[in-house]
Order: structure tokens, then C-alpha cells, then sequence
């Protein structure tokens, strides 16, 4: 049920209890104590949020049916997609490392787009989908665990180690899961968790 929504919130600052209000759009929720942000709406409107997952969903697809990098030494070439450096990890015997990095760059990203996907294309007929607010609470668990600017960090520094070593030419889908990156970005911005509920409260129960 929606009111199964916390109606307090522990300032992360000072520890100091609030009891949560409603407030308009745009408007921001501090602590009456050490001015902290609590929590903030957005006047976001759910075509937006539909519009930037499905972008992000044809950007995930991009991202793994395209090579993410091609290495050239000595004549020989060789490409792996984002799947497959996982799957390289695992040959490798790094099995815990392999399974992480599938995880939180694409089985959570790809979870966190469809599920938004699934609970908002309804929101806009003003429809309810069910288990909506299981997934709305899922989303507030799995969200910090999407790390895509984290391996984009990695995949940079990666590379210019081996442009010392061989020639690498980045793939379509590096630029892809680039643009993924800041799309999910602007995702989370969009979507915080009091903002979801405030749909979901518009629609009705």
C-alpha cells in the first residue's frame, strides 16, 4: 500500500528525526537543524522519465551487441563486447570480480530500465501495475549498486595502459555505454524515490 511510505526521515547530516510533508514541485526538504537536504521533488513529468529509459534501454542494447574495444599487436586483432570481458574474467579464474562486474554493469542497470519501464508506462494511463510498490522499494535498494561511471573509470585507465603495449581502438559500444552512463544519471535525477511515490499517489490506488 502507499502509505507503507516512511512518514519520517533521519536527517543523514545530524541524525535529527523529521516527520516528512508533502511539498510542491521542485522544492527541497532540509533539516531544521543543520540545514542538510532530506529529500527534494522534481517537476518532472512521467513522459520525461519514460522518454530517458527508453533511451537508456537502446543504449544498454547497443552496449553489448557492439565490441567494446579492439586490440591490434603484431598483425592479430582481437574484440570483446561488455559480456565478454566478463566471461574473459571467469575463464581466467576470477569468477567473484566476473559475476560483480556483470552485475552492476548490466543485470542492474538492465533491471533498474525495466523496472521503471514496467511501473511507468501505466503511471501515464493513470493505471497501476502490479507490484509497483515492491518494485518502487527495490529500485531505493538496487540504485547505488548501478555503477556504470565506476567501470567507465576503469575502462579508460585499462586503456591507456594497453595503448602502450598495442593499438586499441575504442567500439561502438564504449561511446554507448558512455551516453548510457550520463543517461542513467539523468535517470536517477528525474526519478528519486519521493518522486515516484508522488505518481504513484496521483494515479490513485
Amino acid at each position: 500500500m502507499l502509505s507503507a511510505r516512511p512518514s519520517v526521515i533521519v536527517c543523514h547530516a545530524c541524525d535529527l528525526v523529521h516527520r516528512r510533508e508533502a511539498l510542491p514541485d521542485g522544492a527541497r526538504g532540509r533539516c531544521v537543524r543543520c540545514h542538510a537536504e532530506l529529500y527534494r521533488t522534481h517537476a518532472a513529468t512521467v513522459d520525461a522519465a519514460v522518454a530517458l529509459a527508453l533511451t537508456a534501454g537502446v543504449l544498454l542494447l547497443l552496449s553489448n551487441a557492439y565490441p567494446l574495444v579492439e586490440l591490434q599487436l603484431n598483425g592479430a586483432t582481437r574484440q570483446t563486447t561488455l559480456v565478454g570481458a566478463a566471461v574473459g574474467l571467469y575463464r581466467q579464474g576470477y569468477a567473484p570480480i566476473a559475476a560483480l562486474v556483470l552485475s552492476t554493469t548490466v543485470l542492474i542497470p538492465g533491471f533498474q530500465i525495466a523496472s521503471l519501464l514496467y511501473v511507468l508506462v501505466p503511471l501515464r494511463s493513470r493505471r497501476r501495475a502490479a507490484g509497483r510498490n515492491e518494485l518502487f522499494r527495490a529500485l531505493s535498494r538496487l540504485r547505488p549498486w548501478a555503477m556504470s561511471e565506476v567501470f567507465m573509470l576503469g575502462a579508460l585507465v585499462a586503456l591507456v595502459k594497453l595503448a602502450a603495449m598495442a593499438r586499441v581502438v575504442p567500439g561502438i559500444a564504449l561511446f554507448a555505454y558512455g551516453t548510457l552512463m550520463l543517461t542513467l544519471s539523468g535517470l536517477a535525477a528525474l526519478t528519486p524515490t519521493e518522486q515516484l511515490w508522488r505518481w504513484a499517489e496521483d494515479c490513485g490506488p
